[in-house]
């Protein structure tokens, strides 16, 4: 109670503007100084799931059964009570988009007097700010949206309901629906001050609102507001502020996107490419150009980077030469003939990588058992290649087979300049139960484990995480199909891990003739910037198919002028 109370004081009277349409309501004065309504409509609250049972709230502690039931009871009554029935109505309406049954049935419950809560609220302005007209290409549902959207929020804090951060953004993008990014822009500030921490989503109504009103400056203040709060923008939020760039010529921001849609990214979907390819082919970025540069700084750059680009900004002159190119295994533009670069990884940000790994893997996994892995390790490693022995056995097949699982592991002990057999990790229940049993199978396991090549991930345990540190830890090949997508959500926030994943995992493909090994490429598929000022922008494959080539965006300028200017600033060093 005192919570909300002290809340809802920290919330300037901005809300009052949120519409031209509803007047001017004072509706903060006469409710930030009167705690009694919030305390009333709390402990009716809190009163009403119990007032609805009537069972022993106070079972014997050694009375398993009686807290069960009574739980239980407590979620069936909350259920069935007017809040919960509101609750699971409107949940229908947000699948279904369905805005103008979720009115009625707000306005039918403020007349029966039902409490609604912040998940009420929510769902409501969720449902007015996507409107039900743009699903169905009827505006009129939609205007009406629009207009309760607001009174509703309004409500809401006349009724002393806490928002959260889905309200405010859910505010956010009614105001972007009224194209009213200031308001959007607002209502991020006033969440903020409330002591609310935005998410990405909550910049979208903003910023996407002043790029395609075409108001570059305003974009680039919500984008600086989102680094300071310290959210990551991704291919969207990047894409839209490179399009408005392009669009007001601002070849600063245009080179400052290309560089952290190459952090953050690395490959551009179609529609991103396309604007890429629009500022290339524009009149303005042929004029846009360093004549001469200093090749010292290009080559520190390149340096200090690890490869693949150099921050010097745009490099040479005259038109640009685009095509949408290929790139061979070697890294060879199939254009014009670059070799692109495999970028280095810094052995740091490897240990740093390794370290918050281990205390992922010790949240999520019993911390004895990871433990002792750690000491084997320890004991047999480093290898020159880990095995997620599961993945690669049950590569396309029905069943488990030790026998692609054994090809796999011979051909990475030729290519081991040790000769040594990789790291197989395996869960105990594929080293104990079915296949296993069978006596080829058998000698198997027991060449692996005599060899100190196999571990037995113990019961209950994700072997997920133990091939993946292994990997990190022995800094060596990775074998396995798995896209480790769930890792890379846990590891969010973080740019080392898809570097680190395309430098060393080795995937499976299976044929008649048995599994081969794709080695991972020798050049890095990223956004390159090169020393004489070319570009090169890789798509994204779909599912990231290895079979399907992968289509480049090759922008150069006249091969003879960059070769004459690096003659030139040579000279001059």
């Amino acid at each position: 109670m005192l919570r909300a109370t002290f809340f809802i004081s920290k919330i300037p009277p901005f809300f009052s503007i949120l519409t031209h349409s509803i007047p001017p309501r004072p509706f903060l004065s006469l409710h930030l100084n009167n705690p009694s309504t919030f305390s009333h409509n709390a402990k009716h609250a809190l009163t009403t799931t119990s007032d609805t049972l009537s069972i022993d709230k106070t079972p014997q502690k050694d009375d398993k059964t009686s807290v069960k039931l009574l739980g239980r009871a407590r979620k069936k009554a909350g259920k069935e009570s007017p809040e919960g029935v509101l609750k699971g109505k409107l949940g229908q309406c947000s699948k279904a988009g369905n805005v103008g049954q979720a009115l009625s049935l707000y306005d039918d419950a403020r007349k029966k007097g039902v409490l609604l809560n912040v998940d009420h609220y929510n769902k409501l302005l969720y449902l007015c700010s996507i409107g039900e007209g743009n699903k169905n290409g009827d505006g009129k549902v939609s205007d009406l949206g629009l207009k309760r959207g607001f009174e509703i929020f309004q409500q809401m804090l006349i009724d002393r309901v806490e928002p959260n951060e889905a309200t405010f953004t859910n505010a956010a993008r009614l105001a972007a629906a009224k194209e009213d990014p200031e308001m959007a822009f607002e209502l991020l500030k006033q969440m903020k001050s409330a002591g609310i921490a935005p998410k990405l989503r909550s910049y979208g109504p903003a910023l996407y609102g002043f790029c395609k009103r075409g108001d570059a400056e305003k974009a680039y203040e919500v984008d600086a507001d989102m680094i300071k709060s310290g959210v990551m923008a991704e291919e969207p939020e990047l894409s839209a502020i490179l399009e408005v760039s392009v669009n007001v010529k601002r070849e600063d921001k245009v080179y400052e996107m290309l560089h952290r849609l190459r952090t953050t990214v690395r490959q551009v979907s179609e529609s991103t490419l396309k604007i890429v390819e629009d500022w290339f082919n524009s009149d303005y970025a042929a004029k846009n150009g360093k004549k001469n540069w200093d090749v010292n700084k290009v080559i520190d750059g390149i340096a200090r980077g690890g490869g693949g680009w150099h921050g010097q900004g745009w490099l040479g002159s005259g038109q640009w030469k685009v095509v949408n190119t290929n790139v061979n295994e070697d890294g060879v533009c199939l254009s014009c003939g670059e070799k692109l670069v495999s970028i280095d990884i810094d052995p740091k940000e490897t240990e740093n990588f390794a370290v918050s790994l281990t205390k992922l893997a010790c949240q999520r996994e019993t911390m004895g058992n990871f433990n002792r892995f750690q000491k084997w390790l320890d004991q047999h490693g480093p290898f020159d290649a880990v095995v997620d022995g599961a993945n690669v056995g049950l590569q396309n097949m029905h069943h488990f087979s030790f026998g692609h699982l054994n090809s796999v592991v011979r051909q990475l002990r030729e290519l081991s300049p040790s000769k040594r057999m990789p790291l197989i990790i395996l869960h105990v229940s594929r080293v104990t139960g079915g296949p296993a049993q069978i006596p080829n199978n058998k000698r198997l396991l027991e060449n692996w484990k005599n060899n100190g090549a196999l571990y037995a991930t113990p019961q209950g345990s994700n072997d997920d995480w133990y091939w993946l540190y292994a990997a990190v830890r022995s800094k060596c090949l990775l074998v396995t199909n798995d896209e480790m997508r769930d890792h890379l959500f846990q590891l969010l926030g973080s740019s080392f891990f898809p570097r680190w994943k395309e430098k060393h995992q080795v995937r499976i493909s299976v044929a008649n003739r048995g599994p081969s090994l794709i080695m991972p490429p020798r050049y890095s598929i990223v956004i390159q910037e090169s020393s004489n000022g070319s570009w090169h922008v890789p798509t994204i494959t779909a599912d990231d198919d290895h079979e399907v080539p992968r289509k480049w965006l090759c922008a150069t300028r006249s091969r003879q002028k960059s070769i004459h200017n690096l003659s030139a600033s040579n000279s001059t060093v």
